[in-house]
């Protein structure tokens, strides 16, 4: 559906038409642009924008499907970029991905976003508060949105070390689920991965074009900012992933050390029982000539012997530290 629909002269908004006619024709007759968000639309209204403001096919398409990686298309006289906004879910551990598309040409800047997030509306609100850097026209609005979308990965970033905090407390406290934990946060962080680390191209081409057509300082400092930002982003959530393969890692070793200790104790045991059983069946077999067999303390000496080997062995495997 259309949430917001404006026109914009020298940074100020200066109409909210009530149909996309009388905002083409704003646009048109006061030289601004117009700035229109869509929510979740269908085909047919995302459809009559794309005819209004001749929108390339292909990329209409993949507005609709959705469904998309971080990307920037050049299209003649429409720039099409895919951001995906993430949060994160303190209750489930998840982290939750949404979608926007955003269509930019000269005179207007199209939104078109299937999640909660980012808050458009509250992005809208700022850029209005700041006629000098909405004078820029539709890429300042385009850059707020990008600002917006990285500054709400950085709650993402600090669940997920939070959870990797939580995770090395497990991991030595010998924890058995928590394989299974750090299986599904590094299932978490790479498809965090793939949302942010797109974004440093995307952002590279968009300062690159600024640069080329000359924009305003103040403008491209701005994306570097930004882009500043993804960097850090992508910098920590490549750490994360590497501290989660290593935190595997040590769970194997650990688990592995564990099960040694386990036949270690159970080998120990079986040689001390053995050895008594081995005394008692060789002299229990009550053959006629044996030594000690008609001597008097030969029962005594059986069952000292079996005692002795017995606590003979467990000393010295406890010695090792087998037991």
């Amino acid at each position: 559906m259309l949430v917001d629909n404006a026109v914009y002269v020298d940074g100020r908004r200066t109409a909210a038409p009530a149909s996309l006619d009388e905002t083409y024709e704003a646009v048109r007759d006061r030289h601004g642009f117009a700035w229109i968000g869509l929510y979740r639309p269908s085909e047919s209204e995302l459809g009559a924008v794309a005819t209004e403001f001749t929108l390339p096919a292909l990329a209409v398409e993949d507005a609709l499907t959705g469904h998309q990686r971080a990307k920037i298309e050049k299209y003649e006289g429409t720039t099409f970029v895919v951001l995906r906004p993430a949060r994160y879910i303190d209750e489930t551990e998840k982290v939750e991905f949404g979608e926007v598309h955003v269509f930019l040409g000269d005179d207007f800047l199209i939104t078109v976003r299937h999640a909660e997030t980012p808050d458009l509306a509250a992005v809208r609100r700022r850029m209005e508060s700041d006629p000098g850097m909405l004078a820029h026209g539709p890429i300042a609005g385009l850059y707020a949105i990008l600002d917006q979308v990285v500054d709400e990965y950085g709650p993402v970033v600090a669940g997920l070390e939070n959870d990797i905090d939580e995770i090395e407390d497990q991991l030595f406290n010998g924890d058995q689920s928590v394989s299974r934990r750090i299986y599904e946060l590094s299932t978490e962080v790479m498809h965090f991965q793939r949302a942010v680390a797109p974004l440093g191209g995307v952002l590279q081409t968009l300062r690159d074009h600024l640069e080329q057509a000359g924009f305003d300082l103040s403008l491209r400092e701005a994306f570097r900012n930004v882009h500043d930002h993804v960097i850090r982003v992508t910098e920590r959530a490549d750490g994360f992933r590497e501290i989660l393969q290593n935190a595997l890692n040590v769970h194997t070793a650990l688990v592995g050390q564990q099960q040694n200790d386990e036949v270690k104790k159970i080998s120990s045991w079986a040689a001390i029982l053995f050895t008594p059983t081995l005394i008692g069946s060789i002299y229990g077999m009550n053959f006629q000539y044996m030594p000690e067999l008609h001597w008097a303390f030969g029962y005594p000496f059986a069952i000292a012997l079996m005692l002795a080997t017995g606590l003979g062995l467990y000393w010295a495997f406890k010695r090792k530290g087998w037991l």
